[in-house]
């Protein structure tokens, strides 16, 4: 099992602030976070990789 902080989850997104990511993993319809630590959240990372091939368009198709 993969599991992703809020940090590799930026990195997916491409690089993306830290409080943009936070709005989005706190959307309605994001995988809900397997666990909270004293890091921070966790989450599984198939459901967060799968999430964003459904939601989140490739950089390629924003040019």
């Amino acid at each position: 099992m993969e599991l992703l902080g809020l940090d590799e989850i930026r990195d997916l997104l491409g690089g993306i602030s830290k409080q943009r990511a936070t709005i989005i993993v706190g959307r309605k319809g994001f995988p809900d976070p397997l666990a909270t630590l004293k890091m921070g959240r966790v989450w599984d990372g198939k459901a967060v990789r799968e999430w964003i091939a459904e939601h989140r368009p490739s950089p390629a198709a924003e040019d």
